[in-house]
């Protein structure tokens, strides 16, 4: 039986997919994003071991609440280091005709034979992915992420070129990922993008930190500010969000 490690359930998530969804926070993730808001989800056998059905279970209570346009979104931590609990669960939700997403970063992605055969099966059970595009520029990405994004790119490349509907992500840092030559790299990478239905700016924020202290983990961004409104709508003007705004 594949079990796996979630970290915790939100009945009723409004902003990680379209509609109402119920969203799975599963454990373990490698990068070290200096923003990451759930420090906690890091450590992959941490949280509770639950099998595809159980998790289905849970989810599909709340079906009445989805009408046609919600479903089930997996986040993390990163779902992909879950991958064969992620796809069991997903494969659950598409018999039962269930919307499903996938809230990722990307840095489990492989392009070798073995993982492209795991992860066309996942794509196939997968209605949108939610890619969280941290960095262009690759050293920046390193620093930021604690490593590379030259994988995380070509997963972008893969899933367009398989039709896969994605939204992408830009958590926006002032004086850290608003740069504007960054943005407009950004954006001349996402038009490349065939299958790209959104893009959004989501405004750094600093309620982590008591997570941090509680962990006895140091925080290296007690300085940094949440976006100004102009700040945001600077970045989304680069990033010429309408333009991709399709549902």
């Amino acid at each position: 039986m594949t079990v796996g490690f979630v970290h915790k359930l939100e009945s009723f998530g409004l902003v990680d997919g379209p509609g109402v969804r119920f969203v799975v926070f599963l454990q373990g993730c490698r990068m070290r994003c200096r923003y990451c808001h759930n420090p906690e989800t890091w450590k992959l056998s941490a949280g509770m071991p639950m099998s595809p059905e159980e998790l289905f279970s849970k989810a599909i209570r709340y079906k009445s609440y989805w009408k046609n346009n919600g479903g089930v979104t997996v986040s993390g931590g990163e779902p992909l280091l879950q991958l064969d609990f992620l796809t069991e669960f997903f494969e659950i939700c598409r018999a039962h005709s269930v919307h499903t997403a996938l809230d990722t970063s990307g840095n489990p992605f492989e392009k070798t034979p073995e993982y492209l055969a795991k992860w066309d099966r996942l794509l196939n059970a997968t209605s949108l992915v939610l890619l969280d595009l941290k960095m262009m520029d690759a050293r920046a990405h390193q620093e930021l992420t604690g490593k590379p994004n030259e994988n995380i790119l070509q997963m972008a490349e893969y899933l367009s070129e398989k039709g896969v509907p994605m939204w992408i992500r830009r958590v926006l840092v002032p004086g850290m990922t608003d740069a504007e030559e960054e943005l407009r790299n950004t954006y001349e990478f996402i038009r490349t993008l065939r299958t790209v239905r959104r893009v959004e700016v989501l405004p750094y924020h600093a309620l982590a930190i008591p997570k941090y202290q509680q962990l006895g983990i140091p925080y290296s961004l007690m300085d940094a500010k949440s976006p100004t409104a102009e700040q945001i709508r600077r970045a989304e003007e680069i990033l010429h969000i309408k333009d991709f705004w399709t549902e």
